[in-house]
């Protein structure tokens, strides 16, 4: 995607928050955000695999450097190799055997 079709993208979100009337700007948030929904387990499974073939693939990066050329966290590319999933509050917690306290 080009900063152009993002800018675009964008500007499209930026009009819903500009809807006038609270109902119909809820009513289009809601409508946005459960199409998003299927898109964000396909759009997370594209970089895991495009992570995961920088790393291992030939191309040998490390995980700063993925980070660096797909835009992304550092700690996104972590929690793609520690396995993590979903949001920060459901990280697995660590056990005293783990170094925890």
């Amino acid at each position: 995607m080009s900063d152009e079709e993002v800018r675009r993208v964008t500007e499209a979100l930026d009009e819903v928050e500009r809807i006038a009337d609270p109902e119909a700007r809820v009513r289009a948030k809601s409508r946005i955000m459960a199409a998003q929904v299927k898109r964000n387990k396909e759009w997370a499974a594209e970089r895991k695999e495009l992570v995961i073939r920088l790393w291992d693939g030939g191309a040998g990066l490390s995980y700063r450097q993925i980070a660096a050329r797909l835009d992304i966290k550092l700690s996104t590319v972590q929690d793609i190799f520690r396995g993590y999933t979903g949001s920060g509050t459901v990280r697995p917690k660590s056990t005293p055997s783990e170094g925890g306290s």
